[in-house]
């Protein structure tokens, strides 16, 4: 069972090395879930000797006006043999023989967080003793109780003191050690009055009475002892100290602890109640109820801490990667967060993800559709035929058939599907743009450095705007070709009209009859068709060749090549994550640790029935 109390001690060090003092908080708080003892007291109660006589030492600052202004965790531990001495958490490696150099140390260490201002801080002083004269055993002393505020101290201290009182005494974990003096009324108590706030039934209240030996004569504390004044749950227990007399004297604690059996056991009044009081009872009563208590509480214990490392793993995952130090690690970090963007427009591309199915819309219905609406049948008008066969002809009329006005009609409609060629590389630079977007949000480490994610956005879309524009090059080649070189079998399969085409003796306005030129612009139509069908084809290949494909192969090599031209500053730059962010995950991170330390040391623990 020594180990439950040595664990909840290991576990409340690692608090407060990871900075959990249980305060308010947006972190998950472990201090606030482990089982404590609270010791709590006016200024003149007694306090400071009721954990000495505890101890067996003295070791704490006295002095007038608020002597103890940090908590302080007192972790006793019991030794079979060697020579008592102390260690504190913030000097791990050195051990405290002479205990008049703890006093120096807790005043010194005090002095430290708070200054010599008399002010008053939540962040704990860890001590623990190690002797065969004591039990083991934690306990919490608080600063004393007090109604007025001293020299050199805010008028806001007394409501100060008894609010860190308070943050530790309402907590459903903590027993109170509630010390009162017998030489006044318990109605008036500082300690009673504080823990009936917060434990009103007194199911989790010590009571401790001191002074018992200073009660004028004629009284006696008989009634307090036995819960007939004031009824808790657990027994009284009654000390009784030493007085100034003794603490000037240096008189030996143990010495004390044997006057002390000695009064209540000679006393008439005490005597029935001897066996349940003094110091020593009172740190095994204690160390037994912590023990008790500590075993309750591991199995709610362990599915707590278990729940708060996921949820913790859970939002540092979400917060993303801490930045790294040195230029190599950035340019390296930066590298993973660009694979990772650019992995994720991969899939959208490639159907993991939406959205790639819109370029294949494009192809499918746009470019078709946009082909179908060319108003031909206006290119290849009557007039328009007669006009540009006749201006083809020149001076001479054709001979067997009007070749060069059977090109110009054909290169001016021709001409004409460059406007669904150019629209449909737009099309699909817009829908590429767009998945680029979503790609972006869709990576949680762009969200993370925003000056990142602009550079990335921006390098992006330069890269296809460069690809559109050859792609449009490409692509406006096609149609270019159609008019460079015409099908010649596409016209040789035509019959030919000897009788219109070939007889010299008509007149050219004969030649130039409607039915003729009907002909002719029925031939050039069918041809502009055959077009239509083959660029309908040879657009969509092109434009992936020159714009999907390139995405896909080389989105940010121009961005990378720039990159690794940049030095530690530059790229730290770029890694320009939100201040408070980072601080986030500090702290998550060291909760985390200590979560994690705790779960290590619950296991390691063999729980004994």
């Amino acid at each position: 069972m020594e180990n439950l109390i040595s664990l909840v001690n290991r576990l409340q060090r690692a608090c407060t090395a990871l900075g959990d003092h249980g305060e308010e908080s947006s972190l998950p708080t472990l201090w606030d879930a482990l089982p404590t003892i609270a010791v709590v007291g006016g200024q003149s109660s007694g306090k400071s000797s009721v954990l000495e006589s505890v101890v067996g030492k003295d070791f704490l600052p006295r002095g007038s006006g608020i002597v103890t202004r940090r908590p302080l965790v007192l972790q006793l531990h019991r030794i079979d043999e060697g020579r008592e001495y102390a260690e504190f958490g913030h000097l791990p490696r050195k051990r405290f023989t002479d205990f008049a150099g703890v006093r120096k140390e807790i005043s010194d260490e005090t002095d430290r967080e708070t200054g010599r201002s008399k002010q008053i801080s939540s962040v704990p002083i860890y001590l623990s003793i190690f002797s065969p004269n004591v039990v083991n055993l934690t306990l919490i002393d608080l600063p004393g109780l007090t109604k007025v505020a001293v020299e050199g101290q805010p008028d806001s201290i007394v409501q100060d003191i008894e609010n860190m009182v308070r943050s530790y005494i309402e907590k459903p974990n903590c027993i109170i050690l509630a010390i009162s003096p017998a030489n006044q009324d318990l109605a008036t108590s500082d300690a009673i009055k504080i823990s009936r706030e917060v434990d009103p039934k007194g199911e989790r209240t010590f009571g401790v009475l001191t002074k018992i030996d200073l009660m004028d004569k004629g009284t006696n504390a008989v009634d307090m002892l036995e819960g007939k004044s004031y009824k808790l749950q657990f027994p009284w227990i009654g000390v009784v100290n030493r007085s100034q007399a003794d603490i000037n004297k240096n008189v030996d604690m143990i010495a004390a602890r044997r006057r002390e059996r000695e009064y209540f056991s000679s006393t008439p009044e005490y005597r029935h109640l001897a066996h349940r009081m003094g110091s020593e009872h009172l740190g095994k009563v204690l160390s037994k109820h912590l023990e008790s208590v500590i075993k309750s509480r591991i199995p709610g214990l362990q599915s707590l801490i278990n729940k708060t490392i996921i949820e913790l793993e859970t939002e540092l995952s979400r917060l993303g990667k801490p930045i790294a130090t040195d230029a190599g690690g950035k340019l390296y970090m930066i590298m993973e967060i660009c694979r990772s963007f650019d992995g994720n427009f991969k899939e959208h591309l490639d159907g993991v993800r939406p959205g790639g199915d819109k370029i294949y819309y494009v192809f499918d219905n746009q470019l078709p559709a946009a082909l179908k609406r060319l108003q031909f049948d206006k290119q290849l008008s009557m007039d328009n035929v007669r006009k540009l066969i006749t201006e083809a002809d020149g001076y001479q009329p054709h001979l067997i058939a009007p070749e060069q006005g059977y090109r110009r009609l054909i290169e001016s409609s021709i001409v004409s599907m460059k406007g669904p060629a150019e629209a449909t590389v737009d099309a699909v630079h817009a829908i590429l743009k767009e998945l680029i977007h979503k790609a972006i949000s869709e990576t949680p480490e762009l969200q993370q450095y925003p000056s990142l994610r602009v550079e990335v956005s921006n390098a992006a879309i330069e890269s296809l705007e460069r690809m559109r524009d050859e792609s449009k090059k490409a692509t406006l080649q096609l149609v270019e070709m159609e008019c460079a070189y015409l099908t010649v079998d596409f016209f040789r399969k035509l019959p030919q009209d000897v009788e219109k085409g070939g007889n010299p003796t008509h007149s050219i306005f004969d030649r130039y009859n409607d039915s003729y030129l009907r002909r002719i612009g029925s031939n050039v139509l069918s041809y502009v068709n055959m077009v239509c069908a083959t660029l309908r084809n040879s657009i969509p290949k092109s434009v992936v060749y020159g714009q999907v494909r390139e995405a896909k192969r080389s989105l940010l090599d121009h961005f990378f090549a720039e990159l690794g031209k940049k030095e530690g500053k530059q790229l730290g730059t770029l890694l320009d994550e939100d201040p408070a962010i980072m601080q986030r995950r500090l702290s998550l991170s060291k909760r985390l640790e200590l979560y994690r330390a705790a779960q290590s040391e619950i296991d390691s623990v063999a729980w004994s029935k």
